[in-house]
């Protein structure tokens, strides 16, 4: 196991000169270790498809990572489709590593621009597709979206995130669009897609849970009125403008971050909404 070979080299440089000053990894090889170690597992089958991986807690105490580390190492694999999370349950093992024609690599950006980036293909490829949903979609299609909006507005009431019928409503739109090409590439980006999946979106807004769902809610609403009306123009617009705003509210988290740091005296200034 990677683990096993890095402790062992740390033991034998120790062991030779007890005096050298012991370097500080930084998090981003620790989470990008560990990442590599589980898939690792999962491809030789010591977790299989279906399985649970171990809890934060196991894994902080197996690896002596921190949880923020092991945080990242998960994220990292679901970001690569290798594991899917469940609220409350843990993380759970989806496919076998395999080579892909096409993947979307997690941790070589900074999380807030890996995130704006994911943003920004989103809005290239689900706009024209809301297009084509809206000229192409069947009563079937808009019976699925719909109920994607009904389970959402259930999750938010129940104080759920509401991230999987966020994600199941947009795989709808691709779907009616009549292209599985749409469909399989936002599988494959998955949940980490939706920014509150991996970004602390309550706190950067300032809002509760709920009026910050809500107004994702409205928005879902809004797109789907503009498919159910065949009215292509107002779907695109109408799905531009959702992402759009969530990443042009994270391009100004980012800048506001950048700022601070060159210039301290600078922090405090009022919270921004990212969606």
């Amino acid at each position: 196991m990677t683990s096993e070979i890095v402790l062992i080299n740390f033991e034998v440089m120790i062991q030779i000169n007890p005096e050298v000053p012991v370097p500080s990894k930084p998090r981003s090889s620790l989470s990008g270790n560990l990442a590599s170690t589980i898939a690792s597992q999962i491809e030789i089958g010591t977790y299989k498809v279906g399985d649970r991986l171990p809890s934060e807690l196991e894994m902080t105490r197996e690896f002596s990572v921190s949880r923020t580390v092991v945080r990242e190492a998960i994220a990292s694999l679901r970001a690569n489709g290798l594991v899917t999370t469940s609220q409350g349950r843990g993380a759970f093992v989806l496919r076998r590593e395999a080579p892909d024609a096409f993947r979307i690599e997690s941790g070589t950006q900074p999380l807030i621009q890996e995130v704006i980036s994911l943003l920004e293909l989103r809005i290239a490829i689900e706009s024209e597709a809301s297009v084509l949903a809206a000229q192409r979609r069947t009563e079937t299609h808009l019976e699925a979206m719909e109920q994607s909006i009904v389970e959402m507005r259930t999750a938010i009431a129940a104080g759920d995130d509401a991230t999987r019928p966020d994600m199941l409503f947009h795989r709808h739109i691709a779907e009616a669009a009549g292209n599985p090409h749409f469909l399989k590439l936002l599988i494959h980006i998955g949940e980490n897609g939706i920014p509150r999946s991996r970004l602390p979106s309550f706190d950067l807004a300032g809002e509760t849970r709920q009026r910050y769902l809500a107004n994702i809610l409205s928005e879902h609403e809004q797109i789907c009125y503009a498919i159910r009306r065949k009215d292509s123009e107002a779907a695109r617009a109408a799905l531009r403008l959702h992402l759009t705003s969530s990443r042009d509210r994270l391009l100004q988290v980012s800048e506001r971050k950048e700022a601070e740091e060159s210039h301290p005296q600078r922090r405090g200034s009022p919270a921004i909404q990212t969606g």
